[in-house]
């Protein structure tokens, strides 16, 4: 446990409460399934752009990928690009199309009535696996923000992992109970800027303090030439603090940059895509969050090379290593910064656990609930029922991290790797195919989720990340698919072309 002061428990404090008081403020404008899911499609695009990185990094950003950097070198620099160009490439490729044809599609508020609606399904098939996916593979995203946060308590505060869990429980469910989409867009908003000058700020201090970074490279040069080798793989031991392990081959290389190919099936980045105000407002979006993504994945690596020079004596946890760089840099002259920059982890944590309870709250709601038990139900009622939604995902999340023992990079790893290919190239193909059908879309998705649970229980073959088994497979099953079921009648209007063409 780190020392704790007064300065530090105050700012946790200050920014919980804020977290909270945005969730009150937005929760009369939050009347609505609508609202509560996607937020009516208001957001503007400074908001969707930062809310959506946000939600998309989560605690890896500072947790996970710096760990990674610490305890293995600049390898996973790989990783870093890989998102980063799936980033920008969802934000082209796939956002403005999503935002028109969603609202075209009986303004659908969810992925699965999307699927029904663009594929014309009356099997409610599509609806009924694709819902199941979300709760399966977000239950699972969700522990490992969890993870996360017990962590971050723990650590902090010196409360028991399990209390620890919990207390970020209560905070997450209670702005996005209040506040629905609203709230948790302009909090992650919030978070994703905090983030980010917390990345910032950190090792940049540690380059100063080094001497500046011509300095700063030598030392690393020094402790191993190998860290800063890409196509390298280090490990830290005891006797040797980093010695090197070997190469990294062509399918370390390829499993590390497929990461980007998950953005495509993300339901929680994709939200933010359907929420915005129109198409048109898509391109200033791409560009704030690709330039968000791109600087903060980059401080991200450098917060890992901080610690290995920083550091004379192996930490224990090397996700670890940033909330180990922040206080003992900061807490002797300036706790208070400390407090802010430590909070920017709880943000990560709460930025993407609260959109993943969202979108599965709206599962559980729109897929479930009003298709099979109440298709008459109102607004109000649906609302609530979506947040107790909340309540019911959040816990069931909680109860998964108490016998979960991975580390938040495995958990997150996981979970991306069945999005990605459940629903990656299921919305690129429906976004783009008019041929395509209700088949091939089921096909996709099953096959795609399928293969990454047979993948990672068999231990990932070949050390292969199961995305990317999990992409063939489902592109080869859309194909195939596609040849059975009707072709939907996909109604493109001038409207609809001229929209598409803001993007």
């Amino acid at each position: 446990m780190f020392e704790l002061s007064v300065p530090i428990l105050a700012t946790f404090v200050v920014y919980l409460v804020g977290m909270i008081a945005i969730g009150a403020w937005l929760y009369r404008r939050t009347s609505s399934l609508s609202d509560f899911a996607i937020g009516g499609r208001r957001l503007n695009a400074p908001t969707a752009a930062l809310s959506a990185q946000a939600s998309d990094m989560s605690a890896w950003l500072l947790m996970g990928l710096p760990g990674a950097v610490y305890a293995s070198g600049i390898g996973s620099i790989w990783m870093a690009g890989g998102l980063a160009l799936g980033s920008y490439l969802n934000w082209l490729i796939v956002a403005g199309r999503l935002r028109t044809f969603t609202e075209r599609a009986g303004n659908a508020v969810s992925l699965s009535a999307y699927f029904e609606s663009r594929f014309q399904d009356r099997t409610t098939l599509l609806r009924l696996v694709s819902a199941a996916v979300i709760l399966v593979f977000f239950t699972v995203y969700v522990a490992s923000g969890l993870v996360a946060g017990g962590k971050l308590f723990n650590s902090i505060f010196g409360v028991e992992p399990k209390v620890a869990i919990a207390v970020s429980v209560v905070v997450i469910i209670v702005y996005t109970f209040l506040g629905g989409f609203l709230a948790v867009s302009l909090t992650d908003a919030l978070q994703g800027t905090l983030m980010f000058f917390a990345l910032l700020v950190v090792p940049l201090i540690v380059v100063w303090q080094t001497g500046g970074f011509g300095d700063f490279f030598s030392d690393l040069q020094l402790i191993n030439p190998d860290i800063l080798n890409a196509r390298k793989e280090v490990e830290m031991s005891s006797g040797d603090w980093i010695s090197s392990s070997g190469t990294l081959g062509f399918i370390g290389i390829v499993s590390l940059a497929a990461w980007g190919f998950g953005y495509f099936g993300q339901p929680h980045i994709l939200a933010r895509f359907m929420g915005i105000k129109s198409a048109a407002h898509v391109p200033t979006a791409r560009r704030i969050g690709t330039t968000w993504i791109v600087l903060s994945l980059a401080f991200a690596v450098m917060v890992g090379l901080a610690g290995i020079v920083y550091f004379d004596e192996q930490l224990a946890d090397s996700e670890m290593v940033f909330v180990a760089l922040t206080t003992d840099i900061f807490n002797s002259w300036a706790p208070w910064i400390s407090g802010i920059i430590l909070a920017a982890v709880l943000a990560a944590v709460m930025s993407t656990a609260d959109s993943q309870l969202l979108v599965s709250s709206t599962a559980v709601t729109e897929d479930f609930y009003r298709r099979y038990f109440k298709r008459d139900a109102g607004d109000s009622h649906l609302l609530w029922v979506g947040r107790a939604a909340v309540i019911g995902v959040a816990l069931v999340a909680y109860i998964l991290t108490l016998w979960n023992n991975d580390s938040v990079l495995e958990i997150v790893s996981y979970a991306w790797a069945g999005f990605g290919a459940a629903f990656g190239p299921v919305i690129v193909a429906s976004l783009y195919w008019r041929n395509m059908t209700w088949v091939g879309a089921f096909a996709g998705m099953i096959g795609g989720a399928a293969t990454v649970i047979v993948w990672e229980s068999l231990g990932s073959p070949y050390d292969l990340y199961s995305i990317v088994p999990g992409l063939v497979v489902a592109v080869l099953a859309i194909l195939g698919g596609s040849f059975l079921g009707q072709k939907p009648e996909v109604d493109l209007t001038p409207e609809t072309k001229e929209t598409v063409a803001a993007e």
